[in-house]
């Protein structure tokens, strides 16, 4: 069933049910409201056409990623885990640790625009995926127009206006369009319990593998709703459902979480919560010894309280909207009021101790699930288009200020990404992320022009390399003495190293953290193969078997329903 299908049901269903009425001509639900969202979108990013791409924090990791995938699918990789090129040449897991959707998807278009195009073309589909997932939420409540300037107003909020000019994390934008999805799931499982189960565990699985802060606030959102919705409904029952959902979306998952959660043992993991990204370092108007983190902090705090206070207006003027609106309004303003609470450093007790909460690094992260109920309860507050236009000017006067008075955004010169691609294709590489460099592995003490492979002491020898992949590597020593070979390559546990056809040993440098290989005298074969370990394997099989057992799932819901039907 394609989105207009579905919205079409959606809207006469709800037009069954007394709340939202069908347009008289049948027009479909997504014809205007998708080309208006679209539209927004394009707004949002139209700045770009002129400016350049914005070179946010994130920008470099993910475009190095992105044509770092794309060539490994010309090798033949389907599925990276190792991203040979990070750290100059060296190495690192980040495919492993990094959810996939957003890699994939920059890849994807990687593959079909040329790579200065691809940032902009990544943003605008993002931007609309959530413009329309929001439209599918509020058309629950709203009337059609309403619906539609709530889902623009959430395409084109200040937050998102953030991330798209600042920040780049285009991961993070991309997990924003699952959160209307996530509210829109609960819903349907107040009311039909057993058959929104799958939906929403779809949901829990798609954040875990698009971004991990967001799964995070994802699965605490989920408990935090359901536990509202089943005191109102006075139905624990909705507590086992919502488990469920959370098992099944784990269980789809598992494929990466699994790996990704057994391997950090392997890798500089606690680099996660260095100086500047650790959450006590990053709530509203937090200060630390860094003045261009200190610069940022504020620029966000002030346009989170920006959104908090019109929120709080919003979340007054709209108390005595009619019964199913204020059905909503309880649980986004619950929902927000939480988001809210959890960026101010009082809360600082419960990011230490609630579980895995500190993986969400940042506090003001939580504008991502805010937004959602700012977008609603704005369209419900002020019905008339004059109070809705004031809202956004003054959102955009916000920015404007920010823009102009505490930080303007970081741009990409006209050579970045033709540099970046370049070193990829040279094999010159680039820098990687402290938190994925393999344990005992030290980026800043390499080499960048060392060779492949050196002899530990300047032993005289031959070497001649046959092949230099991403997941394979093999070349053949010819030595006079024994000697140890060092790698420009980071030792990993996932590699396996075999000697003239006899797996042995590798150890890692102890200053470096290359691989150090040892040889005898005479001519030796070495291969080198990333080789797919076992908690890789259960996780493939825990998430084969979870998507098994939906299946059988859901072919027997819907023969139960045709014999019922019969």
């Amino acid at each position: 069933m394609d989105l207009n299908s579905f919205a079409s049901v959606r809207t006469r269903t709800a037009s069954i049910e007394g709340r939202v009425p069908v347009s008289s001509t049948g027009e479909p639900l997504f014809s205007w409201p998708l080309l208006i969202i679209m539209a927004t979108a394009l707004g949002v990013i139209f700045p770009l056409f002129f400016l350049g791409n914005p070179s946010g924090h994130d920008f470099e990791f993910h475009m190095n990623s992105w044509m770092e995938v794309l060539g490994q699918w010309r090798q033949g990789i389907v599925y990276p885990r190792w991203a040979g090129l990070a750290n100059h040449g060296y190495g690192e897991a980040r495919f492993i640790f990094y959810p996939p959707a957003s890699w994939v998807l920059g890849a994807a278009l990687g593959g079909l625009l040329p790579w200065k195009m691809v940032p902009g073309a990544y943003l605008w589909l993002a931007l609309t995926l959530s413009g329309c997932s929001m439209f599918l939420l509020a058309r629950r409540w709203l009337e059609r127009r309403d619906a539609i300037f709530a889902a623009a107003l959430y395409a084109a909020n200040p937050y998102y206006i953030v991330i798209v000019y600042w920040r780049s994390a285009f991961a993070e934008l991309l997990a924003g369009a699952l959160l209307p999805l996530l509210l829109l799931c609960v819903l349907r499982l107040e009311e039909e319990e057993k058959k929104a189960v799958v939906p929403l565990g779809l949901t829990v699985a798609a954040a875990w593998l698009t971004n991990l802060p967001a799964a995070v606030m994802v699965n605490y959102s989920l408990a935090l709703l359901i536990v509202m919705v089943s005191v109102l409904r006075r139905s624990p029952r909705l507590l086992l459902q919502g488990a469920l959902a959370v098992l099944l979306g784990a269980g789809l998952a598992a494929f990466f979480l699994f790996p990704a959660a057994y391997e950090q043992k392997w890798i500089a993991i606690g680099q996660v919560f260095g100086p500047g990204v650790r959450p006590q370092d990053n709530f509203l108007f937090t200060s630390i010894d860094d003045p261009d983190h200190n610069r940022f902090n504020l620029l966000v705090s002030l346009i989170a309280s920006a959104e908090i206070v019109v929120l709080a207006i919003a979340a007054s003027r709209s108390r005595r909207c009619g019964r199913p609106q204020r059905q909503a309004w309880w649980r986004l303003t619950i929902w927000a009021s939480a988001a809210v609470l959890l960026m101010f450093s009082f809360t600082s007790l419960l990011w230490k101790y609630l579980p895995e909460l500190r993986f969400t690094q940042i506090p003001w992260r939580w504008l991502l699930c805010l937004n959602v109920a700012f977008a609603l309860l704005v369209t419900m507050a002020w019905q008339r288009w004059r109070g809705r236009i004031v809202v956004c000017l003054a959102m955009l006067a916000v920015l404007a200020f920010v823009w102009h008075r505490v930080q303007p955004p970081w741009r990409d010169n006209a050579t970045a990404i033709a540099t970046m691609f370049n070193n990829q294709q040279s094999g010159a590489g680039y820098e990687g992320a402290d938190e994925y460099v393999p344990a005992g592995g030290d980026a800043y003490e390499v080499k960048q022009d060392a060779p492949r492979v050196a002899v530990e002491a300047g032993s005289a020898a031959k070497i001649e390399m046959q092949r230099w992949d991403t997941e394979s590597k093999l070349f053949t020593v010819d030595m006079t003495q024994p000697a140890t070979l060092v790698l420009r390559l980071f030792y990993y546990p996932a590699w396996r190293v075999e000697v003239n056809g006899r797996i042995v040993d590798a150890e890692a440098q102890d200053d470096t953290g290359q691989m150090m290989i040892s040889v005898l005298p005479g001519k030796s074969r070495v291969q080198l193969t990333f080789k797919r370990t076992w908690d890789r394997t259960v996780g493939a099989g825990i998430s084969g078997a979870t998507f098994g057992l939906l299946i059988v799932v859901v072919l027997f819901q819907q023969r139960r329903q045709r014999l019922l039907a019969a």
